[in-house]
């Protein structure tokens, strides 16, 4: 096994977090930000990548490492939690929103899982974080969240991230899915998958939905998630106050101020 084997507890529901349990001189590696607590014996390091050997020992094996997370939209460095101590530690890491945290054992998918460039939370060190492109360049383009996708690869444990209820479906070969692109959270490597424009012009604008969704083909395995935080933060602008002060929107103090010339 060339990735760290870490062992793993959840806890929680709906706002999850996991517990990894480190064996003396196991790591495991992390976004930015996801930590929420760790023993004291526990050395934290920021890194370039993910710091898998699969980008080189070298200066521009790591910068090229680096420069795929920033395309995927995510930061340049990741942090790494060693445990320097004699027996077994434990490091936590929460989930940003809420969700379900995806366990992923990449040793029984054939060591290979695409998932949204957001969703990626933390994994055993050896894991993989690269860019999975699209196949039609410009589709993706216009496609959002679907052209640059995430891609995980090894042998070893990762944690997937998911927002609000997540649903794994089981494709048949040569069964057909039809996902929101932002809906989608992770395929395993064989799933063949492509953006395409929906049909109709008055239904793209007018039905509430965008113009692209995912088209996934079977065999293989989709997880798919009910709401996904581009769709949760816009409806929390959209409803937020357009001016300054809270003046009771929505409530009946709020509508007398407007009625009386508040605005």
């Amino acid at each position: 096994m060339n990735n760290h084997e870490i062992d793993f507890k959840m806890y929680g529901d709906d706002m999850q977090f996991v517990e990894v349990e480190l064996d003396p001189e196991e790591t495991v590696i992390a976004e930015a930000g996801s930590l929420m607590m760790m023993d004291s014996d526990i050395r934290m390091e920021t890194i370039f990548g993910d710091g898998s050997e699969q980008q080189g020992s070298g200066l521009m094996g790591k910068l090229l490492g680096a420069g795929k997370r920033v395309i995927s939209g995510e930061s340049l460095f990741m942090t790494t939690f060693t445990n320097q101590g004699s027996g077994k530690k434990h490091v936590a890491f929460a989930a940003p929103y809420p969700g379900k945290i995806i366990p992923m054992d990449l040793s029984e998918i054939d060591g290979k899982l695409i998932c949204q460039k957001d969703s990626f939370l933390a994994a055993a060190k050896g894991v993989s974080v690269g860019v999975e492109y699209q196949k039609k360049i410009g589709a993706g383009f216009f496609g959002g969240e679907g052209f640059i996708m995430q891609k995980l690869e090894g042998d070893g444990m990762s944690f997937v991230h998911a927002g609000g209820t997540m649903h794994k479906k089981v494709l048949e070969p040569g069964e057909t899915l039809k996902v929101d692109t932002g809906c989608l959270v992770a395929m395993t490597g064989d799933v063949d998958y492509n953006i395409e424009y929906i049909g109709g012009i008055k239904t793209a604008l007018f039905g509430g939905e965008g113009l692209f969704f995912a088209t996934l083909r079977g065999p293989g395995t989709v997880w798919v998630q009910s709401l996904p935080f581009s769709r949760l933060a816009s409806k929390v602008f959209a409803a937020a106050p357009q001016k300054g002060g809270d003046k009771g929107e929505g409530s009946i103090t709020g509508g007398l101020y407007d009625l009386l010339g508040g605005k």
